[in-house]
């Protein structure tokens, strides 16, 4: 069962700390094995030279992760990153990023996903990460 975005927006409410929820993510979409979420833009993540920081793109990403996690388990379930790479390829400055999480492997007891960060409009990857998570229920 996919979460609705209604489900999938209270699990980011429910299960983030602040400092998380002041990115600001929004769920775009939710599948079996898939989720969007959209970072908006903001000048209080950009770093010097007013690209988008690497830590937002990652923190989006890993928060992402969590989410399609749940939609292809149907529902939240406690889980924690064992591990994170990340690749940048170009700068995002001044729009909103789409992070689209695609569920490559999902386990009794681990999770892997490829995410891939584009600037709103674009079809250009700026970033991919490739995460692991352990479920823990």
């Amino acid at each position: 069962m996919t979460l609705t975005l209604a489900q999938a927006d209270k699990i980011l409410a429910d299960n983030f700390a602040p400092w998380v929820l002041d990115l600001g993510l929004s769920v775009v979409e939710t599948g079996e094995r898939h989720a969007i979420l959209r970072l908006p833009w903001s000048d209080r993540l950009a770093r010097e030279g007013g690209a988008l920081s690497g830590q937002a793109l990652m923190a989006a990403a890993d928060t992402a992760t969590v989410v399609a996690v749940a939609s292809a388990l149907g529902g939240f379930a406690p889980m924690t990153t064992v591990q994170q790479s990340s690749a940048f390829q170009r700068a995002i400055t001044g729009t909103d990023v789409l992070i689209d999480v695609r569920i490559t492997k999902l386990g009794r007891r681990m999770a892997f996903a490829d995410v891939t960060m584009t600037a709103d409009g674009s079809q250009d990857v700026a970033a991919r990460a490739s995460t692991v998570y352990a479920l823990l229920g």
